[in-house]
This record gives structure tokens, C-alpha cells and sequence, in this order.
């Protein structure tokens, strides 16, 4: 049995189990991969301040987000394509996040569909939304998630154009994947993940086959999927998205300082400081370089999260400690999912929050809500000196 000591030992586990296309699926970037690489490497540039002499017991990581009670401020982020890194992926990553006290965002481009999710979990999760030309898809769509009871719609701002992924287009990214002699040969190596994926019927996007008009096969599917995201979404359709809704909304992918702005003036719940994994604007700044001023921007007028290169629980606490009311995690969880299923997801959350715990008592703190910039040594030009 592998000891698992850390995120990158599960990353190592994934890439053996996983086949190739759904790895770099997920382990890549658009273009040079600039922004994929300085999402994980800039958090090496801020250190931790340690503090001795300090009574460390009765410790705790509990916090809340969107006024949910978490065991830690993580929550998993969606991702889409989740079930064809393990069969019926995102009900095993929802259960493990439920049993751990985390929340679980369902990506519009699951596997797994919305009620499959809800049919197999007891809380409310949160659901993302792809704003699409086919008003009455999503409408469907959104109707469909208040049925299921999520809790929160995470509507994603920065994927109305789709930026390009190499590492997809050369491996002819699709799900299920098509019977290439590449991808066969590739398949053979992977024999667990086989058969699992022999045993479910979920192997295509759940939430649109059967759902959306003249999609029921891999081919139709992949030609509305190109032709769905809508270029002209704007603050107007996002204000009639949330009159339909009619809860609490996070806006994803907000980078600049005037968005922010204007998603606090528009009332959002909670906003997300992210560049999609670096998979969308290549080029971008890194998600925790952008965090400080746009948190300086909304003060307490909203919630603000961070996703992007958190792989481990002092990436957390150093968020939390610039002032994220929380993280939300994607590519740490798949590496635990694809390495070892469901329980995969439970020691990757399990892996997070230990170090979380131990570096937060080493920097004197007893409690995760007290982090602040006092814990931290920022570098004076963190945030760079942009003309």
C-alpha cells in the first residue's frame, strides 16, 4: 500500500491509472501554459511567519462559506468531464466532499447529470452554469437544478469563448473516448479503469444527452457543444439568469478589479478570483497575485474565493490569510479520484486539511479565522509593478 503524504503523491497514482486524454485533460492549459504553471508557482513566492510559545490545543479549521458550515474553507470546484476520470466520478467526489464537511460544485459539463448527483447524496450542492445560445436548455437547465436542491448557482463568467488546449485537440478529446489505435493501445494499460467504466452507464455528458434538442449521440453532442457557449453574455443576461434562480449566486472567473466591482454592485453572494485553471487567457495573472487588490476593490461587500494552483493546505491558509473567505479546489481532488476512487477524494481533502492544521499551529493560530497577513511575509511587490 502507498503511504500518501501529499497531493503530488495522488498525482502520481492518477497518471498511471488514468488514460492519457482524460490526464491532459486536466493537467494542462491553453496555449503555452504561462498561467497554468504561475497558478501553482506563485504561491511559493509568499512565506509563512512561525510563532513558538503559543498554547496550541483545541484547534479547529471549521469556518462557513456562503453561510454553510465547512469543516474547512475548501470547497471542490467543478470540473467538467469528472466521470470519465473514474466511472460515475462525480458521485463519488460529491459523497466524499459530503462525509468530509466540504462543499461539491456539479460542472454543467459533468458526466454524472444533476439528478444522478442528488439521487446519490444527502446535502445540497452547488451547481455551475455555462451560459448557452439555447435559452431553453438552460432555462431547463436551472429549473432542473432548483428541483434537485442545490444550494448555490456558481454561474462561470470567463468561458464564452472556448481558449485552445493543445494537449485536447491532439489527443481528439471526447467522452466517451472514440476507438483510435492511439487510444486503444493507451486504454489497454489502464485495465481498472475499464472495467469500472464497463459497469456504469453514465460515459457522456449527463446534463445535455436527452436534454437539449437533436443531441443524442457523441457526434451531435460535440457539434452543439462548439456552438453553444454564448459570445454575448453580459450583465443583463446574467441579471435575468438570477431572477430565474431566484437563490444565492457565486460569479466565477473574475480577474480585474472594475469586474469586481461591478459583480458586488450587481449583489452577488460570493465572487471567485480565477483564470479557469489556466485553461482560458493565456497570459493571465495567477488567481492569488490578483486576490489582494480585488479583495482591496469589494471590501466586505461580497464573499471572495480563489481557485487555481491550491495543491495543499498551505496554499489554503495562505489564501485564507490574505483574506479568501475560502478555496475551492479541482485539479487536487481529480488526482485523489483518478488515483483511488472516492476514498482517492477523501485522503486528498484528508491530505489538505492536515497540513492546513499543522502549519496554522506552527504560525500560532488556533483558529482558521483568525489568519491574516500577520501570519504571512508578502513580498513588497507581490502584486507587480504592471504599466
Amino acid at each position: 500500500m502507498t503511504v500518501i503524504t501529499s497531493i503530488d503523491d495522488l498525482k502520481r497514482l492518477y497518471k498511471r491509472r488514468t488514460p492519457k486524454m482524460f490526464y491532459d485533460y486536466a493537467e494542462s492549459g491553453s496555449w503555452t501554459e504561462q498561467t497554468f504553471r504561475e497558478n501553482s508557482s506563485d504561491f511559493a513566492d509568499i512565506r509563512l511567519r512561525q510563532k513558538v510559545a503559543v498554547n496550541m490545543e483545541g484547534r479547529t479549521t471549521a469556518s462557513e462559506m456562503l453561510g454553510q458550515p465547512v469543516a474547512m474553507p475548501v470547497a471542490l470546484a467543478p470540473v467538467g468531464l469528472t466521470g470519465m476520470q473514474r466511472a460515475d466520478g462525480e458521485i463519488k467526489a460529491a459523497r466524499a466532499a459530503e462525509t468530509f464537511g466540504v462543499p461539491f460544485t456539479l460542472s454543467t459539463m459533468s458526466i454524472c447529470s444533476i439528478e444522478d448527483v442528488a439521487a446519490h447524496t444527502v446535502k445540497p450542492f452547488w451547481f455551475q452554469l455555462y451560459v448557452m445560445r439555447d435559452t431553453e436548455f438552460l432555462e431547463g437547465l436551472i429549473e432542473r437544478a432548483k428541483r434537485a436542491n442545490c444550494s448555490a448557482l456558481v454561474i462561470t463568467l470567463d468561458l464564452q469563448i472556448l481558449g485552445q488546449r493543445h494537449r485536447d485537440l491532439k489527443n481528439g478529446l471526447s467522452a466517451p473516448p472514440k476507438m483510435t489505435p492511439a487510444n486503444i493501445l493507451n486504454l489497454a494499460t489502464k485495465v481498472q479503469w475499464g472495467m469500472e467504466m464497463l459497469q456504469t452507464k453514465r460515459r457522456t455528458f449527463g446534463n445535455i444527452v436527452g436534454h437539449a434538442k437533436n443531441v443524442s449521440d457523441v457526434s451531435s453532442l460535440s457539434s452543439w457543444t462548439a456552438e453553444q457557449f454564448d459570445p454575448k453574455l453580459d450583465w443583463e443576461k446574467i441579471q435575468r439568469i438570477r431572477d430565474l434562480w431566484g437563490g444565492k449566486i457565486i460569479l466565477k472567473g473574475v480577474l480585474d478589479e472594475e469586474d469586481a466591482k461591478r459583480a458586488a454592485d450587481f449583489g452577488a453572494d460570493g465572487i471567485i478570483v480565477s483564470n479557469h485553471g489556466g485553461r482560458q487567457l493565456d497570459g493571465a495573472l495567477s488567481s492569488i497575485r490578483r486576490l489582494p487588490p480585488i479583495l482591496r476593490a469589494v471590501g466586505d461587500r461580497t464573499e471572495v474565493y480563489m481557485d487555481g494552483g491550491v495543491r495543499s493546505g498551505q496554499d489554503v491558509l495562505k489564501a485564507v490569510a490574505l483574506g479568501a473567505k475560502g478555496v475551492f479546489i479541482g485539479r487536487a481532488f481529480v488526482y485523489g479520484l483518478g488515483a483511488m476512487g472516492e476514498q482517492g477524494v477523501k485522503t486528498a481533502l484528508d491530505v489538505i486539511h492536515r497540513e492546513l492544521d499543522v502549519s496554522m499551529a506552527l504560525c500560532g493560530e488556533r483558529d482558521v479565522k483568525n489568519l491574516g497577513r500577520h501570519n504571512l511575509y508578502v513580498p513588497a511587490n507581490f502584486e507587480g509593478e504592471w504599466a
